[in-house]
C-alpha cells in the first residue's frame, strides 16, 4: 500500500497535469497550496454536541418526530416550538446537528425565485435570520447583496421582467450596466456584459450557525434534540403516523416530517407504504480559495448564470461553485453511504473543468489566487428541479421537506413555519400546489427515470426559463394508444405529468431542425418556445385554432385526470355532495361543473362529475391533479367503505372534436341522436362509435366551443380515431395541440386550475358564485368560509384583460405573472396568457385587487374593476387595457344558442346551472 505522502505526490502530480493542460497559472497556484482539505466548519464538533440532549433517554411518546438535524428540520422544530408544540416534538439526527448537507452549503440566500410562492418563503426566512440576530443568535447573516449578471439580451429580458415584478413582490432592485457593475464589484470582467440586475437585500448565512440557533430556541421551548439516533421503520396503521423506530428506540407518535435531504428517498421507503421522495443524487462542487488580499468583506454574491457559475467572499477568502449544464448522478446503484463524510466523493476535475473556465474567465485575479481545496458534496435534486414539501399521499400526517436543490438555507424559515402550521392549525400559511409532493406519480421515483432527469436537472437552475419550457430526458413513458398516429401525423410534443401530449402539429417539419428521410418514420419531437416574444408556433396554432372554431379540430385529452366513484346505495350522492360546493345531485346524464373547497372556501380541486348511473359518477380533472385530487377525496369518504374510487386515467384514451361541424360529423358514426333536444351541451351519452361500444361521450370541450370529448376504452382508441380521420377529411378536420386550446379558453375566459385557480382561490373571487350552491340541503366543505365572505365581500377578483396598443410582431408577449395596473397603481398580476386570435390581441387573464394607502387589500367590487383605467407591464413596458368581468361572445360564422347562453365566468350570483334546458329552434 502506498506511503501517504506518496499518495499526496501523486495526487499533487495529477492535478498539476489537468490545470497545467487546460489552466497553467491555476495548476501552478494550486501545486503551491494545501492539498484538499475536507470540509472545515465554523461550529466544532464538540459545539454542536453540546447542543444535544445525548444523555437523556429517547422519550416513549411525541406529537411529532423530525428526521434530519440539518436546517430543514431544525426550523421545523423550531417553529413548531413556538407554537407551544415544543414539549411534544422529538429531533433526531443519525449524526451531527447540522452535519449533512447543511454542513457544506455555500449559504447564498437570494429572495428571488421563479414564483410568488417561493419568493415568500424566502423573504420569511430573511426575516428569521434577522430576527434571530437580533435576539443574540448567531446565523452568520450579512446582507452584501447579490449581482446577477447577463450576457444575452434574452437574460436581460429575464431581469427586465423580474424589475416588473418586484414591484408586486416586494423586492427591492435596480437593473444596472456594465459600469455598474464594475463598480458593484471590481472583481467581475464586464467586457462581454449586456447588463444586470442589483438586489441589495439579497445576503449570506452561516449554515451552521442557523442551524445551532434554531436548535437551541427550539431545545428552550422543550424540543427533544437527539444525535446518532437512526429512524430504522416508519410505523403507520389505517394510513396514519403511528409511531417511528429508531436505533435507540421507539416512539409513538401521530405526525412525522422527512426532513432528511440526501437520504429523503432513502427513509421514504422506511414506510409501508413506501413514501415516495423523488429525489436522486448528484455530483455538487465547491472551490475554495487561500485568503485574497483586499477582499472587501461585503462583496457582493455574484451569479453569472449564463455561464452556470456563482461565487461569494468566505472569511477573506473566494468561494466559488454552478450548476453545470449537464450533471454527474453520483451513486448511481441507489445504494446511499450511512453518514456525512462518506458521502463526499473525490473531485472530478475533468468533469468540474466546464465550470472552472468560466470561473478564470469571469474572476480573472481567479487565475493568480492560491486554491486551497475543492470539495465534492453530492446534492440531492427533484426531478422538476423544485422542492419537494407537504403530506405525503401514501400515509396521512407525513410530511416531507426535502429535495432543496443546495439552497436549503434561502427558504428553512418559511419552509419550517409552513410544515409547522400545516401540522398544528391543518393547513399552510403558503399556497405551495407547485411544490407539493402530490404532484408526483410514482413513475417520477423510478430510479432509472431519476438518474437519467438528474443529469439535465442541476443546469436548469442557472437557465433562463423561457415559456412552456421542457425536459428532455424521461421522454416517451406516458403514451396514448394514438400517440404513433399522432407522431406521424407531425406532432411536436409536450409532456405532464410524465404524459406525452401534442401541443401543435406541423406535419411538414417547417419548425424542425431534422430532417427525416422519405418515408422513414417522423422523429419525436419535443416542443420549446426559446423566445419571450412572438414564438415560431405562431401561424400554425392560428390555423388550428381556426379549425376549432370554422370547421373540426381533433385533440388528445387522454392526460386529464378520470376517476370512477360509485356505491351500492345513495352514499356517493352524499359524500359528493359534502366534497363538492355545487349541487351534485343532478338527472342521470348531466355534467356538472364544481369546485372541492378547502375548509378556507380554496379550491382543492376543480372538475366535472358525469352522472353515468343513479349511484355512479365520473370525475375529469387537470392532468396535474392525478394524485393530488384523488387523495384529497379518498380522505373524505366515509371511512366504512361505503363509497368505491378508481382511477381510470389509464383506461380510457380521450379524444376531443371541436368545432361548429363536429355534429354532423360524429353523427355519420354512431346511430345515436346528437340533435340538441337528445344530447343537449353539458350531458353525457354512452354511444357506439364506428365499430366500437362503451364510449363515454361528453357534450362540452372545456374551451367554450361546440364539441364533444370521446372517452373510448383504450382497445378501441385506434378504431375510433381513425374512423373520425377518415370521415373527418370531408369536414376538413385538422390535427390540433394543446397550445391552440389554451388559445381558445383564454380568449373565453375559463379558468384552469394549476394555473388561475389553486387553494387560496375562492368561487366568490374567480366569477363561479353561481357554481356554489349553498342552499343544496347538507353542508360541504368550505361553505362557512365561503358565505362569510359572501356577507363581507371578496378582496380580489378574476379579470380578463385586453392589450391595446401592443405589437405581437414586435412587442414583447405576456407569458403570466405580469404586474396590473390601475389608475397608475398597482393592483395584483397576470395569470394566465394567450394572444386571441379572434380578437387579434393579447389576452391576459388574472386577479385584481383594491389597496388601501397601507397596502392593505380592501373589498372590490364590480364597480370598482369597471371604474378604472388599466395597464398590463411587459418587461418594464405598460400597455394599456380593456377589463372584463364576463365569458365574452366571441363574432362566429357559426351562432349557436347554447354557448351564446352559457359563462363560465360571470359576476351574477343566483343564476341557473349551465344544464340547460332544450333549447328550441
Amino acid at each position: 500500500m502506498l506511503s501517504r505522502p506518496t499518495q499526496l505526490a501523486l495526487k499533487r502530480k495529477s492535478v498539476a497535469k489537468l490545470c497545467g493542460k487546460k489552466c497553467p497559472d491555476l495548476a501552478r497556484n494550486f501545486t503551491s497550496s494545501t492539498v484538499l482539505k475536507t470540509v472545515s466548519s465554523s461550529l466544532s464538533d464538540s459545539v454542536i454536541n453540546n447542543v444535544a440532549d445525548n444523555n437523556r433517554p429517547l422519550p416513549r411518546e411525541a406529537k411529532v418526530v423530525i428526521c434530519g438535524a440539518g436546517v430543514m428540520g431544525a426550523s421545523v422544530a423550531y417553529h413548531l416550538a413556538e407554537l407551544g408544540w415544543g414539549s411534544h416534538t422529538v429531533l433526531v439526527d443519525q449524526g451531527n446537528i447540522g452535519g449533512g448537507a447543511t454542513g457544506h452549503t455555500a449559504g447564498l440566500v437570494g429572495v428571488f425565485k421563479p414564483s410568488l410562492a417561493q419568493v415568500r418563503l424566502v423573504q420569511s426566512t430573511v426575516s428569521l435570520y434577522k430576527s434571530l440576530e437580533e435576539r443574540g443568535l448567531p446565523t452568520g447573516w450579512k446582507q452584501c447583496g447579490s449581482l446577477c449578471l447577463a450576457k444575452t439580451r434574452d437574460r436581460m429580458t429575464v431581469f427586465r421582467r423580474m424589475q416588473a415584478l418586484s414591484v408586486s413582490w416586494g423586492i427591492d432592485c435596480k437593473l444596472v450596466t456594465p459600469e455598474e457593475i464594475s463598480k458593484l464589484c471590481p472583481l467581475v470582467r464586464t467586457d462581454d456584459l449586456k447588463g444586470g440586475i442589483w438586489i441589495p437585500g439579497d445576503g449570506v448565512g452561516d449554515p451552521l450557525q442557523i442551524c445551532q440557533s434554531l436548535v437551541k430556541v427550539a431545545q428552550q421551548g422543550g424540543v427533544h434534540v437527539l444525535e446518532g439516533c437512526s429512524v430504522k421503520r416508519v410505523v403507520s396503521s389505517n394510513g396514519r403516523i403511528v409511531a417511528v423506530d429508531t436505533s435507540h428506540g421507539t416512539v409513538e407518535c401521530q405526525y412525522f416530517v422527512n426532513c432528511g435531504g440526501f437520504w429523503a428517498r432513502q427513509i421514504g421507503q422506511m414506510s409501508e407504504p413506501f413514501v415516495k421522495v423523488p429525489l436522486h443524487p448528484c455530483d455538487h462542487y465547491y472551490l475554495h480559495t487561500r485568503p485574497v488580499s483586499g477582499l472587501d468583506p461585503m462583496t457582493p454574491v455574484v451569479r453569472d448564470q449564463d455561464n452556470h457559475i456563482y461565487f461569494r467572499e468566505n472569511d477573506g477568502c473566494l468561494m466559488l461553485g454552478g450548476f453545470e449544464p449537464v450533471a454527474k448522478p453520483a451513486f448511481e446503484d441507489g445504494l446511499l453511504p450511512a453518514s456525512s463524510s462518506a458521502r463526499k466523493l473525490p473531485e472530478d476535475w475533468d468533469h468540474f473543468h466546464v465550470l472552472l473556465e468560466q470561473m478564470l474567465h469571469r474572476v480573472p485575479i481567479l487565475g493568480e489566487t492560491a486554491l486551497d481545496r475543492l470539495v465534492n458534496g453530492p446534492e440531492a435534486f427533484s426531478p422538476d428541479c423544485k422542492w419537494i414539501l407537504g403530506e405525503a399521499p401514501e400515509i396521512q400526517n407525513y410530511f416531507v421537506a426535502a429535495g432543496m436543490k443546495t439552497v436549503g438555507i434561502s427558504a428553512a424559515g418559511g419552509v419550517g413555519h409552513s410544515t409547522a402550521n400545516w401540522i398544528v392549525n391543518g393547513f399552510s400559511s403558503y399556497e405551495m400546489y407547485e411544490l407539493d409532493i402530490t404532484r408526483f406519480l410514482g413513475l417520477h421515483n423510478n430510479r432509472k427515470f431519476l438518474r437519467d432527469r438528474v443529469r439535465e436537472v442541476p443546469g436548469l437552475h442557472y437557465a433562463i426559463n423561457y415559456p412552456f419550457s421542457e425536459f428532455s430526458t424521461g421522454r416517451n413513458l406516458r403514451m396514448s394508444p394514438i400517440y404513433p398516429k399522432l407522431r406521424e401525423a407531425g406532432a411536436v410534443f409536450g409532456q405532464v405529468m410524465g404524459y406525452e401530449r401534442p401541443v401543435y402539429f406541423d406535419p411538414d417539419g417547417l419548425l424542425s431542425n431534422v430532417t427525416a428521410d422519405p418515408g422513414a418514420e417522423k422523429p419525436f419531437r419535443i416542443a420549446e418556445t426559446r423566445t419571450f416574444g412572438k414564438p415560431d408556433w405562431f401561424d400554425i396554432v392560428s390555423e388550428e385554432y381556426s379549425a376549432c372554431r370554422e370547421s373540426v379540430g381533433l385533440c388528445d385529452y387522454s392526460s386529464f385526470t378520470k376517476i370512477d366513484l360509485w356505491s351500492k346505495g345513495n352514499e356517493v350522492v352524499e359524500a359528493l355532495q359534502y366534497l363538492c360546493s355545487n349541487d351534485v345531485d343532478v338527472p342521470i346524464g348531466s355534467i356538472i361543473h364544481t369546485g372541492m373547497q378547502n375548509s378556507r372556501g380554496g379550491y382543492e380541486n376543480d372538475c366535472s362529475l358525469a352522472r353515468l348511473a343513479e349511484n355512479h359518477y365520473m370525475m375529469i380533472a387537470p392532468t396535474i391533479q392525478q394524485t393530488r385530487c384523488k387523495v384529497w377525496i379518498q380522505r373524505h369518504l366515509p371511512p366504512d367503505g361505503s363509497v368505491a374510487l378508481s382511477d381510470v386515467t389509464s383506461m380510457y384514451t380521450a379524444i376531443c372534436v371541436m368545432g361548429p361541424l363536429t355534429r354532423t360529423l360524429l353523427s355519420e358514426l354512431t346511430d345515436t341522436d346528437l340533435s340538441p333536444q337528445s344530447f343537449p351541451f353539458f350531458t353525457f351519452k354512452e354511444l357506439d362509435v364506428g365499430l366500437a361500444n362503451g364510449i363515454r361521450a361528453m357534450n362540452l370541450t372545456h374551451t367554450g366551443e361546440l364539441g364533444y370529448v370521446l372517452y373510448i376504452p383504450n382497445e378501441f382508441a385506434l378504431h375510433v380515431y381513425t374512423r373520425l380521420k377518415e370521415v373527418g377529411e370531408r369536414y376538413d378536420l385538422r390535427h390540433t395541440g394543446y397550445y391552440a386550446m389554451r388559445a381558445l379558453r383564454v380568449e373565453k375566459f375559463f379558468a384552469f386550475w394549476g394555473q388561475d385557480l389553486d387553494t387560496t382561490t375562492t368561487p366568490l373571487e374567480c366569477g363561479r358564485s353561481w357554481r356554489v350552491k349553498f342552499e343544496k340541503g347538507m353542508d360541504f366543505i368550505g361553505r362557512e368560509a365561503l358565505l362569510q365572505q359572501r356577507d363581507e365581500g371578496v378582496k380580489r377578483m378574476y379579470v380578463q384583460l385586453i392589450l391595446q396598443d401592443h405589437d405581437p410582431d414586435l412587442d414583447l408577449w405576456c407569458w403570466g405573472g405580469e404586474p396590473i395596473y390601475r389608475d397608475g397603481e398597482y393592483v395584483g398580476a397576470t395569470t394566465t396568457t394567450g394572444y386571441g386570435y379572434t380578437f387579434k390581441k393579447q389576452v391576459c387573464l388574472g386577479f385584481i385587487q383594491n389597496f388601501d394607502p397601507n397596502k392593505i387589500p380592501q373589498r372590490v367590487t364590480s364597480d370598482f374593476v369597471q371604474s378604472g383605467s388599466y395597464e398590463v407591464d411587459i418587461g418594464g413596458i405598460r400597455y394599456p387595457a380593456k377589463v372584463n368581468l364576463h365569458s365574452p361572445n366571441l363574432p362566429t360564422k357559426f351562432p349557436d344558442k347554447e354557448r351564446e347562453a352559457y359563462q363560465a365566468t360571470r359576476v351574477k350570483v343566483g343564476v341557473s346551472e349551465p344544464i340547460l334546458k332544450v333549447v328550441t329552434s
